[in-house]
């Protein structure tokens, strides 16, 4: 398993994407930051909150193998350093959790208005019973 993490600014917050790469597979999560975050605060967030990041589920992606001229690995560095943003396939998976996060919220919404509606409903009626108790 190897792992990326990219940070540019998206106005008007620092965004950081982690990137997990595990068998050919691709997921992603988005971490916002506020002002722009340090080196060390970096270090120190991946270190304490990685377990708790809710990743993307995962997309099947096709690697590439990389040279190892190290010329051509520090071409593709600064070339990765100077590109802003993600990649089109973490991209797509931040899309899909994104949806993924609005479905389960509409669920849960739905169940809750139809806890809300059914509690409600129980309160009328034993309030109707006790109206005809006092007859």
């Amino acid at each position: 398993m190897e792992g990326t993490l990219t940070i540019f600014f998206d106005e008007p917050f620092w965004v950081g994407i982690f990137e997990r790469c595990d068998n050919g597979r691709l997921s992603v999560c988005r971490v916002t930051f506020g002002a722009e975050p340090k080196e060390q605060e970096i270090y120190e967030f991946a270190l304490r909150h990685f377990i708790e990041l809710r990743f993307s589920q995962k997309v099947d992606i096709i690697q590439r193998k990389t040279a190892d001229n190290p010329k051509r690995r520090q071409r593709n560095a600064r070339k990765q350093m100077e590109h802003s943003g993600i990649g089109t396939k973490s991209q797509m998976a931040l899309q899909m959790q994104l949806e993924q996060n609005k479905l389960e919220r509409k669920v849960k919404t739905r169940e809750q208005k139809l806890a809300d509606k059914q509690r409600m409903f129980e309160i009328k009626q034993q309030k109707k019973r006790e109206k005809h108790k006092g007859r």
